[in-house]
């Protein structure tokens, strides 16, 4: 039998095989909460304390993240497949994004008019290499369990978390060049690099558009 699509009606002969995946896509949100609370405690009080916008920004994108993982848990607790709960869900991970790229896209720009200079950050540092190490692990989960379920909301909420392994590497980027090389200006300008992929990607979650690599 082919595997279903991303967006394609589950197969009603899979009903304790969509169970369990059902089950699996709530574990995976559960670590998702999880560690976002983790990345936006840190990531906010450290970048405040250092005066680093990108790290700020890193964390206000895990507080996004635990709302949308907050989202796919409701949109999880359905056993049967519902196009209703499931485009809401989609919708609400779609607009996330975009309050998301709002509010770094101003902070980004008004730290480089004032030419505020954040402070080394090696705390930041390594919640960047540890977000760069687990989020692509927990992000292809997601995709897996997306594709036998046939949720683009899921997947969409996959692309938020495979979002913040991009963030971190363009966080860690400009917290080096910041500390090894004092180049002040790092910091926002990656803070900035992040808000066209932040866009994008909530266009794509409130299109719908299908995955084409889910698994």
């Amino acid at each position: 039998m082919p595997a279903p699509q991303c967006g394609s009606p589950p197969d009603d002969s899979r009903a304790e095989p969509r169970a369990a995946d059902l089950a699996r896509g709530r574990r995976l949100e559960f670590i998702t909460l999880g560690w976002s609370a983790v990345e936006a405690a840190a990531g906010i009080g450290v970048g405040i304390t250092a005066g680093s916008i990108a790290l700020v920004g890193f964390g206000a994108d895990s507080v996004i993240e635990s709302f949308s993982g907050a989202v796919l848990l409701w949109r999880l607790q359905a056993h049967a497949a519902s196009d209703d709960r499931e485009d809401r869900a989609r919708k609400l991970v779609g607009l996330s994004f975009f309050c998301l790229a709002g509010y770094v896209a101003f902070e980004a720009g008004e730290k480089l008019w004032r030419r505020e200079s954040p402070d080394t950050s090696f705390v930041g540092i390594l919640l960047a290499i540890a977000s760069l190490v687990a989020m692509p692990l927990l992000a292809r989960a997601k995709r897996r369990v997306a594709h036998r379920l046939g949720s683009r909301a899921l997947e969409a909420d996959s692309r938020q978390t495979d979002l913040c392994a991009w963030l971190a590497f363009i966080l860690l980027v400009g917290l080096l060049l910041n500390a090894l090389l004092g180049w002040w200006w790092a910091d926002p300008v990656a803070a900035l690099a992040m808000t066209p992929i932040v866009a994008w990607e909530g266009v794509r979650a409130l299109r719908g558009e299908r995955c084409t690599d889910c698994c």
